[in-house]
């Protein structure tokens, strides 16, 4: 499941969700609730296992061969230094260098080398074609100076591009060829060979090399001209802004169903709450109670069948919170206070005050004179 593609400066994804913060005892103190005794705790941050995948974002990206000189070519396009040796395979991730051609300044990424069956992960294929897919222009790195007598560069060509075309969504983006090692006589006899083929299948061919530096400035200002032309025609869009919003859900919601004699209890609020409560302390789990309680779960156990004594779960199985229920409706606690509260500091309000007098007044009154008797 791709959870996102960052594209752009400033693009952010939050893939794992922190939890809310706890509330001190301060917090929780209230005009009836002088001083309680206990604070909720804070909630889990959600865990999640997250492969992140690098895909590279250069104009230009030079595929072809293991050890076809792709390393060596962006070393003297550019001021990368990669690591370069003559064995297949030195290059094991994306290098990238900046060149400047006239005006135009675009980046060029080296990509590992590439062999049949990398469609498919061969040779960590995969790994190595997903940066591709960003590039605007292909460059096919041609060996002309290929010691394998089964290999020949045409043959890499036609190799490389059903790699491409297994791999799918390159197939509107322009090709450049780059006959690479022709410094060596063998080389530029082979180059000579080939390059009419190329030309009649339509490809823009150079000759170039690494050590000689032959068809550098040509080669990289034809791509600086392919380059401008694709963001010419690419229209200015601003970076695509993934916003996170909460899921939607029904947070006073929660269900009540039996399950094997006991009754579980499923819902935001209530799983919420069950998370930051402190069961060691008493008095936090009076609060809970009472919590519940306000928000229906009692009533709605004993609609269930809920009696005292019952096991009640809250929660999912794999994180769930166990207790016997003892209903306060049961236990007379329905007419205690709030925990935390102390009825030592309620002052009466003066407006109800004179109320409950006026009303006194006014029944001690009908009172007498329903018990009046005429003479």
């Amino acid at each position: 499941e791709v959870l996102a593609d960052l594209v752009g400066q400033g693009t952010t994804f939050v893939a794992a969700q922190g939890g809310r913060g706890g509330l001190g005892n301060a917090a929780l103190a209230s005009a009836r609730r002088k001083a309680p005794g206990f604070a909720l705790l804070g909630e889990p941050g959600e865990e999640r296992d997250i492969v992140l995948e690098l895909k590279t974002v250069a104009d230009v990206a030079l595929v072809g061969y293991p050890s076809a000189g792709k390393s060596s070519l962006i070393s003297v396009l550019s001021a990368a230094r990669p690591k370069i040796a003559d064995y297949p395979f030195t290059t094991l991730v994306p290098n990238l260098g900046v060149v400047t051609a006239g005006s135009t300044v675009y980046t060029v990424a080296d990509v590992p080398g590439l062999i049949p069956g990398a469609s498919q992960g061969k040779g960590l294929g995969l790994e190595f074609l997903r940066h591709v897919e960003r590039c605007e222009v292909l460059v096919h790195v041609l060996d002309c100076a290929t010691l394998e007598s089964e290999r020949d560069p045409v043959t890499d060509l036609d190799t490389i591009e059903a790699e491409l075309a297994q791999y799918g969504g390159l197939e509107d983006r322009p090709r450049v060829v780059a006959l690479n090692k022709t410094d060596v006589p063998d080389g530029q006899d082979l180059a000579d060979i080939i390059r009419p083929e190329l030309v009649e299948r339509g490809y823009r061919v150079f000759d170039v090399s690494a050590v000689s530096h032959k068809g550098l400035k040509e080669l990289s200002f034809a791509l600086a001209g392919i380059v401008a032309e694709a963001r010419a025609a690419k229209p200015h869009q601003e970076a695509t802004r993934i916003v996170i919003r909460p899921k939607a859900v029904d947070d006073a919601g929660f269900t009540v169903t039996e399950e094997d004699g006991l009754y579980r209890v499923r819902g935001e609020k209530p799983e919420r709450w069950v998370r930051q409560t402190d069961f060691s302390n008493d008095e936090a789990v009076g609060y809970l109670a009472d919590r519940l309680a306000r928000l229906g779960v009692e009533e709605a156990l004993l609609k269930a069948g809920a009696r005292e004594g019952a096991e009640v779960v809250i929660g999912p199985e794999e994180n769930a919170v166990v207790f016997d229920w003892e209903p306060t409706m049961a236990t007379g606690a329905e007419m205690l206070g709030r925990r935390g509260e102390d009825h030592r500091f309620d002052a009466p309000r003066p407006a109800a005050q004179r109320r409950r007098d006026r009303d006194a007044e006014r029944d001690e009154a009908q009172k007498a004179f329903e018990d009046f008797e005429a003479f």
